[in-house]
């Protein structure tokens, strides 16, 4: 059987964690391999918070099949037909936002898993096979056993909901946007605060008892990281293109402002 490889899966199931690099500013397809090289495991296109179209996603998720990285796109909202056609474009999953109850969980794995998980329609000839002509049972199979669908918990009545959410059949993770979160909370930007970590304590809890793995978003100081993934998260957004860049470029500037000059 045709053997469909998602890296950024393959970390999940083998007990390591899964790093990836959110795109809010890279629009050409070489980013795949820039952050393969860099040494991430998955590409976090984000179609929520940047003005990136449908077909410049799927470019990039193409070349990222070839340089072994996997694509995984965050979609606005609950619009099922976005959601599959980022899948049918490439994404070796799908991130769904603000998700706050069981069911909107289950209407999401319905309509980005094949039968007999969800209800997603079939096509043929897709990148993540690597466009080969294949049985269509045997497409379904492998993609779906490939796929992540990512369910965002973003709320206090999500957190309130977590177990239930958890529980939804072809659910693979629940990405918790700490950053949302903590605004709906009243405390916004405190990604430290006491509150947040009950929080996660709960989501982590949940997903064990599910087999659904706990993801890391919104969260980019280094030792607070440290303490969260001591905690369980597994699934980790380790920051995005424009704050990297950033980041490296302010650094560069100050150092050889400090430099005296001959």
């Amino acid at each position: 059987m045709t053997v469909v490889r998602n890296p950024a899966r393959e970390r999940l199931e083998a007990g390591e964690l899964a790093l990836g690099v959110g795109l809010r500013q890279a629009r050409t397809a070489d980013i795949g391999p820039i952050m393969k090289a860099c040494g991430f495991d998955y590409l976090f296109i984000d179609l929520e918070h940047n003005t990136m179209n449908l077909d410049m996603a799927a470019q990039i998720s193409v070349a990222a099949h070839l340089a072994g990285i996997a694509p995984i796109v965050r979609v606005p909202g609950f619009d099922r037909h976005l959601a599959t056609r980022v899948l049918d474009g490439g994404a070796m999953g799908v991130v769904v936002p603000h998700v706050d109850t069981a069911e909107q969980a289950a209407e999401i794995v319905a309509a980005c898993k094949y039968p007999p998980v969800g209800h997603r329609s079939v096509t043929g000839m897709l990148s993540q096979t690597g466009f080969a002509r294949l049985p269509m049972g045997e497409t379904t199979e492998v993609i779906n056993a490939a796929t992540l669908v990512v369910m965002m918990i973003e709320t206090p009545a999500a957190v309130e909901n977590v177990e239930a959410i958890a529980a939804t059949p072809g659910l693979d993770v629940l990405l918790v946007g700490t950053n949302d979160l903590c605004a709906e909370m009243g405390i916004p930007g405190d990604v430290g605060n006491p509150r947040v970590a009950e929080a996660y304590e709960r989501i982590i809890a949940a997903c064990r008892a599910n087999d659904v793995w706990p993801g890391l978003g919104g969260v980019y100081d280094p030792p607070l990281m440290e303490r969260y993934i001591a905690m369980g998260m597994r699934f980790i957004l380790a920051g995005n293109d424009i704050s990297l860049m950033m980041a490296a470029a302010g650094e560069r500037a100050s150092t050889l402002r400090g430099f005296s000059l001959g």
